[in-house]
């Protein structure tokens, strides 16, 4: 929002909960239950219909508008790929068969129903001090604790937070932009190498790995589809469409957000 804000536009931030869009020039939609949490029946449930139903209300208020907004930017994520090992995976790949998968079929489903351009940004691991996965990372390998998950061979997509603003930003002004779009950068790394990296900007070791099957104790299946789970994706139709990024090396993004320039990009 900031950086919409800092390039003149108005921003007004709506909770879940509201669908008062009257005037919108553009839509950004990001709710959604949290994921990293142990996944009981009553969790799946919230996690599919506050992604599902939170973005049907807004396709219902859209189509409600007398002057309807150009974009409907939706978030979404690569969990919609399923565990594909070592499989190059673009926005011309088939979907997963889990439950994962299944929640964000259920989601792009809903935000291609817009009666405006939708465009559904699928997210990898976001790089962020401020939350996510890397802000619970930080105080063990801050310590010299942290290490590889499970065997470290599965493949991790990622982006840095000031590049997904970029991509957000970009998907509003790119006006032949529609569909399904991988928001990662174009060099994936696997949990070894990302470990590794981390730890090697922190100057700590990094050499203390999680074994799977205490992974899958303290998590159950949450474990299995996100944190264990690989996705080697690539961010054919950005590129495509002349997107470039500013940080494409883990290095180099870790080093920026960890710095502080990210200057609360959010």
């Amino acid at each position: 929002m900031r950086a919409l804000r800092l390039d003149g536009h108005g921003v007004i931030a709506v909770p879940r909960d509201q669908t008062d869009i009257g005037g919108a020039d553009a839509i950004v939609h990001l709710a959604g239950a949290p994921i990293a949490v142990r996944w009981t029946a009553r969790r799946k449930r919230e996690m599919l219909e506050s992604r599902v139903q939170g973005t049907r209300r807004i396709v219902e208020a859209i189509a409600r508008q007398e002057r309807a907004p150009r974009v409907l930017v939706c978030a979404s994520a690569i969990g919609f790929y399923g565990d594909r090992g070592n499989e190059e995976l673009t926005e011309e790949s088939g979907p997963g068969s889990d439950f994962l998968a299944q929640v964000v079929r259920e989601w792009e489903d809903a935000a291609r129903a817009a009666r405006v351009r939708s465009v559904q940004l699928r997210f990898g691991l976001v790089l962020s001090r401020h939350g996510g996965a890397l802000a619970k990372m930080l105080p063990a390998f801050r310590m010299g604790v942290g290490g590889r998950l499970g065997s470290g061979t599965q493949w991790m997509s990622w982006i840095a937070l000031h590049d997904l603003v970029r991509a957000i930003r970009f998907a509003i002004d790119s006006s032949e932009l529609s569909g399904s779009v991988n928001a990662v950068t174009p060099q994936p790394v696997t949990n070894a190498e990302f470990t590794a990296t981390l730890g090697h900007v922190l100057r700590r070791p990094a050499v203390v790995p999680i074994p799977a099957f205490a992974l899958h104790a303290l998590f159950g299946e949450m474990a299995g589809l996100t944190m264990l789970a690989s996705q080697r994706v690539k961010p054919a139709r950005l590129e495509q469409d002349g997107f470039r990024f500013e940080y494409p090396t883990l290095e180099g993004a870790l080093r920026h957000e960890l710095s502080g320039a990210s200057h609360d990009e959010r």
